[in-house]
């Protein structure tokens, strides 16, 4: 189904517009020059009914990006939350996948990017599991990237811009035409980074470990695991890592909104630990799943309700 093609409503530039009509010029901006930013956010079902994900850290970030990318953002924080539940609550949807974008008009062209009005939308729909429900159990096959992640004076790594994701749909394609599942990108000088859209943790020794977060982006299911392991009293090493500590792992798992939290059972052909999900994984991905789906009451501050009556809004 395209996705151009469907029923529904999008917010653009503060009004639910129809699907069909949620239309941009074939000379806006940023379609030419990359120059946007997103999030990928989640609402999930749950017994008070849908709710969203860590809705204002996902928005805080959005902004944040905005911010490094020198856009002016044109609505408030409350008025891009607002947007994200109208979007879920008027396309009637138990459980969706949220992008808010912003982008460049089309004003002008050219690489000065001056006087360009900035445009937010933000589109909701149901989209399947980005993996199977086996990967979840048996995890995934993974290949080292022949490409490099960002430098972080090549471009900004701490914003999640539209442009730095071709780097992570070249990687992703090259892995899955070598018989992989994901990628797995190496930095500049050839640490571990992140794979194509989501952060990485291995557990060695009772340690879990992740790279420290210069090149990767700053991942909000990443930090809602290492909220998970304070609780845990696991302990918790951001560090370089080395592409041959991931092989003799104990265990290695992907964050991230679409993945959230995916066991990895195979690295360029090395199997990791036993070769599917380990115990802390399997751990951490139950903890995730109660908190998104709001069984977890220490947690509940992380989910925002889409009806607004039981929001009390």
């Amino acid at each position: 189904m395209s996705m151009a093609d469907r029923d529904g409503l999008i917010w653009l530039d503060g009004e639910m517009v129809p699907w069909r009509e949620a239309r941009v010029h074939v000379l806006t901006h940023t379609l030419h020059y990359g120059l946007g930013c997103f999030e990928g956010v989640r609402a999930y079902n749950t017994e008070k009914g849908p709710a969203i994900f860590r809705l204002q850290d996902h928005t805080d970030r959005l902004f944040r990006s905005a911010h490094i990318l020198n856009m002016k953002m044109p609505f408030t924080k409350d008025q891009v939350n607002n947007a994200q539940l109208k979007a879920v609550r008027e396309n009637n949807l138990d459980e969706a996948y949220i992008r808010p974008m912003v982008f460049l008009g089309s004003e002008g062209m050219g690489l000065r990017a001056d006087n360009l009005k900035v445009h937010l939308m933000v589109a909701a729909w149901s989209w399947p599991s980005y993996m199977s429900p086996e990967a979840k159990e048996l995890g995934i096959k993974v290949r080292t990237s022949s490409y490099t992640r960002h430098h972080v004076n090549i471009t900004m790594c701490k914003a999640k811009a539209n442009g730095n994701y071709i780097n992570s749909m070249l990687a992703l394609n090259e892995a899955i035409a070598g018989g992989a599942e994901e990628a797995l990108l190496l930095d500049n000088e050839g640490y571990v980074a992140e794979g194509s859209g989501e952060n990485i943790f291995i557990f060695r020794d009772g340690v879990l470990h992740t790279p420290e977060l210069t090149s990767c982006l700053e991942g909000i299911t990443r930090q809602t695991i290492l909220d998970f392991c304070k609780e845990l009293n696991v302990p918790v090493r951001e560090r370089r890592i080395t592409r041959d500590e991931v092989y003799i792992s104990d265990e290695a798992f992907f964050t991230g909104t679409a993945a959230e939290v995916l066991p990895i059972r195979e690295l360029d052909g090395r199997v990791i630990g036993e070769g599917k999900r380990g115990p802390l994984t399997e751990k951490l991905q139950s903890l995730y799943f109660d908190a998104v789906k709001g069984k977890l009451d220490q947690h509940s501050g992380w989910l925002s309700l889409v009806d607004s009556a039981a929001t009390g809004r």
